[in-house]
């Protein structure tokens, strides 16, 4: 098999369903997707073993799920097949996300991204998760698409800040308060 087709030669991509131009905001929405995937990897590869074994499972269940969200995005007629996304998913990171949260310090102030290395990465992987979202968000005001995409990567951000901290915490790393910012955050009640 050849990894080269020619088939894009002239500007086109295949989707399911037909072909669409390779700057169409289906194609950004599920390529944004695909770079997101890609950061996850970069992240599990950094993330020592031991401390970070469930983290790195979690993530690597991210991945296949991030395919199945660029999979629904490239579906340009929804008839052809099933979504692959569901409420489930999100459900899931909802209750990662407060089993990790649980785990860090109270917060209080805005933090910026960095700290540890693997947690410097997963706060890469929540600002290119944000754009994913806003593509989408853009691809639903012009075509059908599957909710549960969106609603999914909306709270994939909020647990990539989340496994941030986590990964921080682990490490033995503190957080990087943001120094000009007033008192935001309520403390957890515990």
């Amino acid at each position: 098999m050849r990894i080269y087709t020619r088939t894009g030669d002239k500007g086109q991509t295949g989707v399911i369903g037909g072909r669409v131009d390779k700057d169409d905001v289906r194609v950004e929405a599920y390529g944004t997707t695909d770079e997101l995937n890609c950061f996850v990897g970069q992240t599990i590869s950094v993330m020592t073993s031991g401390t970070m074994d469930d983290l790195r499972a979690d993530l690597e269940l991210v991945q296949q799920e991030l395919f199945d969200c660029g999979s629904d995005l490239a579906l340009l007629k929804p008839e052809l097949r099933p979504y692959k996304v569901n409420a489930e998913m999100v459900d899931r990171l909802e209750t990662w996300i407060d089993k990790y949260d649980a785990e860090t310090p109270d917060i209080t102030r805005f933090i910026l991204p960095g700290g540890s290395q693997a947690s410097a990465l997963l706060h890469v992987c929540r600002t290119v998760c944000r754009r994913a979202e806003r593509r989408v968000v853009t691809l639903s005001k012009q075509a059908e698409i599957n909710e549960e995409v969106r609603r999914y990567l909306n709270r994939l951000s909020d647990f990539f800040f989340t496994v941030a901290r986590t990964a921080n915490f682990r490490e033995g790393v503190p957080d990087v308060e943001y120094e000009r910012s007033p008192e935001v955050f309520r403390r957890k009640s515990k």
